[in-house]
């Protein structure tokens, strides 16, 4: 039994995943990991009945038979059950204003479901109710500079009226007639910095606070995924911190930065975590956009990075997966999968297949995260030019996912390795020689659950991925 006042020291940490809703008991003030357990989320059927937090409850009753202080533990937790956080991007132009929302509301744990730009009109309406986005990203003109699409936007809006709600990220001089029109049609909304004060300068902090205060404040009640309170009175809402994706980010960052130079960093980091319907990646890489090539980009490309493939995956998206890698072998394997999300490998032969699909899944989703470099031929004379986000300076590459997890060593070596080296066809800027590790205890999100409030157990917690005698290929 643990000392009397263990438990003071201990929190839960819960991931309420799409598919699994997964559980950490962690020391607080050492950063240990005490206990894990998962159980397939328990999402409300469609006459109402389940609750999300009865495969909470599954949790802590697994973590309490390891580890008894957890029935008391505070608990802090990440949400992407019931469809996660969808974004819908609204702004001006498609390659400036609109393509720096998309990057700003993927970096915000959000799955975009729709990217609009030019004005919205009554096709655009159609199209953004059919998405059901559960926050509207408005962005729009750099500072002081064009005002008339945003204010346009926030007015056809305010109109309808959209029911909300809605994050305003554009042209800071626009903000105060877009609140007004928002406020007098009873839109909930939250104002942020531009996300593009400049052309070249792209700013997601301000939007990702706020989007992160929409998705608890409306986002996570408005989903009705639970009607009651735990043991100890705490309701599904108050336990939320954030979307998950985003807190996994928060952890990426750390693991990456570290806290001070007694908490150092991993360096350079890129975590590609493999799931059934997406594979995301996620990347903390400092660079200087003059060495990269990529100083004359009207939308910056950022130090901290999330990308999304939803066509990528290993149960609901296996059959895109097998052909975008043109594996018409894996066929077969990939319907079995899509017809069958809950399939486990039972064999060598589908524990082969299960491999291959990673394989594919974690390849092009760096390739779509990464850039190229190619050499063309200027007025300068013949020079490399490089597009997307340099990874081949990579200290550490990451992978999560139930194939990586629980494929043994051989999945790292089938995996992930082969989408790291030296020369890649078609110039991909890929990891060139990154350690390789595994997130087996899925520690990411609870060290970025854990790190507003707890960082050094944080930083601690993420000891077994920066340490080079980790889970190493």
């Amino acid at each position: 039994m643990p000392p009397p006042d263990a438990a003071e020291t201990r929190v839960v940490c819960v991931d309420f995943g799409s598919t699994f809703t997964k559980a950490a008991l962690v020391d607080a003030a050492t950063g240990e990991l005490l206990a894990t357990a998962s159980h397939p989320t328990t999402l409300p059927d469609a006459g109402g009945d389940g609750d999300v937090l009865d495969g909470y409850d599954a949790c802590l009753a697994a973590l309490a038979e390891q580890d008894p202080g957890a029935i008391d533990a505070d608990v802090l937790a990440c949400s992407s059950a019931g469809g996660g956080l969808r974004i819908a991007v609204v702004g001006n132009e498609e390659l400036v204003t609109a393509e720096a929302g998309r990057r700003v509301a993927l970096s915000s744990g959000g799955k975009v479901v729709l990217v609009l730009h030019g004005g919205l009109d009554a096709t655009g309406l159609e199209r953004l109710r059919a998405a059901e986005p559960d926050v509207v990203l408005l962005v729009g003109g750099t500072d002081g500079g064009n005002a008339e699409v945003l204010e346009g936007d926030a007015r056809f809006l305010s109109d309808v009226p959209w029911p909300g709600p809605v994050v305003v990220a554009g042209n800071v001089e626009s903000q105060p007639v877009v609140a007004e029109l928002l406020a007098a049609s009873g839109t909930p909304h939250v104002l942020a910095d531009n996300v593009v004060p400049r052309i070249g300068v792209l700013a997601p902090d301000g939007a990702r606070r706020a989007i992160r205060e929409i998705f608890l404040s409306h986002v996570i009640g408005g989903k009705h995924l639970s009607s009651r309170t735990d043991a100890r009175g705490r309701t599904f809402t108050d336990m939320v911190r954030g979307a998950t994706p985003d807190v996994v980010l928060t952890g990426v960052e750390l693991l990456a930065r570290g806290l001070d130079d007694e908490h150092p960093g991993a360096g350079d980091v890129v975590v590609v975590d493999v799931g059934g319907a997406t594979t995301d990646v996620h990347s903390v890489v400092e660079l200087d956009p003059e060495d990269s090539g990529l100083a004359r980009e009207v939308v910056a490309t950022t130090p901290v990075t999330r990308t999304v493939e939803g066509d990528l995956g290993m149960r609901w998206s296996a059959i895109s997966t097998v052909e975008a890698a043109g594996r018409d072998d894996l066929h077969e394997a990939a319907v079995r999968r899509r017809e069958r999300p809950d399939l486990l490998p039972d064999s060598d032969a589908e524990q082969e297949a299960d491999l291959a699909i990673a394989a594919a899944a974690v390849r092009i989703a760096l390739e779509r995260h990464a850039g190229r470099s190619k050499v063309v031929v200027s007025p300068e004379g013949r020079v490399v030019e490089r597009s997307g986000k340099d990874l081949r300076e990579v200290d550490l590459l990451v992978g999560s996912g139930g194939a990586l997890r629980h494929g043994g060593p051989d999945a790292v070596r089938r995996v992930l390795v082969p989408a790291t080296g030296d020369a890649f066809e078609g110039g991909w800027q890929l990891p060139r020689a990154p350690r390789v590790v595994v997130d087996h205890d899925y520690v990411l999100a609870a060290a970025g659950l854990l790190a507003a409030d707890h960082p050094v157990a944080a930083h601690r917690l993420l000891g077994g991925l920066r340490a080079t005698g980790g889970s190493v290929a």
